[in-house]
Formats: structure tokens, C-alpha cells, sequence
């Protein structure tokens, strides 16, 4: 069980990190094959209203994240909640 707590931990790591998210939930966590898939719900800033330069507002967002057995990051993409919803 620690092994679990310890994949979730570093996803969110990762996204803090990489993807510059606030709020970072992982709603979706498995291991298939020896890999470690994940879904994270993340918020972070709304890059449209960012280009228009108006005040920042949080969107929700989803991202995939991929990692081997040794915990090291394979991919990531950030998906519709289409796509989500899809699987």
C-alpha cells in the first residue's frame, strides 16, 4: 500500500513542478503491466484569459500521467473531460 501512496505523491509532485497546477487531486490511479497509470484533476490559470491580459481565474483541468516501476515520468497530456470520460 505504501508503494501507491508513494506513486500519487510523486504524480502530484510533478505537476506541481511541471505544469504549475494548483489543488491537485489524483482521481484515477492503476498499475498495468510495470507501469503506473494516473488521472490527476488539476486548476490552474486560464491561459485565455492570461493572453487577453484580464485578471487570472483558476479552470479545471485533467492530465494523464505515465510513470515505469522506478517511479520515473514516461509522458503526461492534458486531456478533455471527453476523453476523461471516455475510458
Amino acid at each position: 500500500m505504501n508503494k501507491i501512496i508513494e506513486v500519487k505523491d510523486t504524480i502530484v509532485r510533478f505537476l506541481q513542478e511541471n505544469v504549475h497546477c494548483q489543488d491537485i487531486t489524483v482521481i484515477k490511479l492503476a498499475k498495468v503491466d510495470n507501469n503506473w497509470e494516473a488521472i490527476a484533476e488539476v486548476y490552474e490559470n486560464d491561459s485565455f484569459l492570461k493572453s487577453m491580459n484580464m485578471p487570472p481565474k483558476l479552470a479545471r483541468a485533467f492530465y494523464s500521467v505515465k510513470l515505469d516501476d522506478e517511479l520515473d515520468v514516461q509522458s503526461y497530456e492534458r486531456k478533455s473531460l471527453d476523453q476523461i470520460q471516455e475510458k
